[in-house]
């Protein structure tokens, strides 16, 4: 499946099915810049003040090991991650800064239509984003000069600060992947560490395409790390053996970095939905086929495979 033939086959105009009902899909919608940058919303039934620097200092080296507070204010507080420190540019070192807003009242939605019908991880998300009218942005900066495994376990670890120092937060929304979980669901979270940044910031979509019998899944979120996301267009298999190919994949990628290359086989599904070795599915670098549009490494199904390719 070409970058071409992709396009053809799918066009501005078709349409896809979220758990909602009918979307469109909307291919001029490209990954932005900002897909690089981590962004979190805390989100909140009542307004709610930042807890005092002291205090927000105490519970980040807790979590994160040695922090420098940088400012603090009503409105703003950052902070260093000195643990994470890092030599730029060979000359000196940088940490990355961990930075918090003011809760500021949610003016308009924070989901688009498409978004908004893959929130899977996250069952009560109608409720929540019907009660939770403020929210807390907190980003992070100078953290792309990490190893991306680094930056993963510092955001992991960010996270899990922020949870015990907003005990009222009652979920988080990953900018990035538009990927929503309660606050119960993060602070109960017993996955190895290692696989803990896909948990909580990749999300891993699912679409039918209107009127046939496709199916398209894919993972959004990836970029942040500088990998990329992998998508699957198929027909006539179980959509949980394909998501659950689709984490192992992730993980695969998260564990060993960009080694795959177009043209290479990965370990695929059989008739039972197990992942083995017996069947090898082909990988290729192609076009998204669902916004927004980005590089992804797309997996051949083989005989479950739909499209042109």
């Amino acid at each position: 499946m070409s970058a071409d033939s992709t396009n053809t086959e799918t066009g501005n105009e078709s349409r896809i099915i979220g758990d909602k009902g009918g979307l469109e899909q909307d291919l001029s919608q490209m990954e932005s810049e900002s897909s690089r940058h981590f962004a979190v919303s805390l989100l909140f039934k009542e307004k709610t003040a930042l807890p005092d620097n002291e205090t927000l200092l105490n519970i980040l080296k807790k979590h994160l090991g040695a922090v420098t507070g940088m400012s603090y204010s009503e409105n703003m507080a950052a902070f260093s991650a000195d643990k994470y420190k890092v030599l730029f540019d060979g000359k000196s070192e940088l940490a990355p800064q961990l930075v918090l807003m003011k809760c500021t009242e949610i003016d308009e939605p924070l989901l688009d239509d498409v978004s908004a019908t893959q929130l899977w991880d996250c069952p009560e998300s109608d409720t929540i984003l019907d009660e939770c009218q403020f929210r807390i942005v907190a980003t992070d900066m100078l953290s792309s000069v990490l190893d991306y495994h680094q930056h993963a376990k510092m955001l992991v670890e960010y996270i899990e600060a922020l949870m015990e120092a907003f005990p009222t937060c009652e979920a988080v929304l990953f900018d990035n992947s538009m990927k929503m979980h309660s606050r119960e669901s993060i602070i109960n979270c017993d996955l190895p560490d290692d696989f803990k940044f896909i948990n909580l910031g990749v999300n891993v979509r699912f679409f039918q395409l209107q009127g046939t019998d496709d199916f398209i899944v894919d993972s959004l979120g990836m970029s942040l790390l500088g990998l990329p996301d992998v998508q699957y267009h198929f027909h006539g298999m179980n959509v949980n053996a394909v998501v659950n190919h689709a984490y192992t994949l992730l993980s695969y990628l998260f564990d060993n970095g960009c080694v795959i290359e177009s043209g290479d086989t990965f370990d695929g599904v059989n008739e039972s939905g197990d992942i083995t070795g017996d069947v090898q599915w082909l990988l290729n670098y192609e076009d998204s086929l669902i916004q927004p549009v980005r590089e992804v490494l797309d997996v051949d199904t083989g005989i479950y495979a739909s499209g042109d390719r």
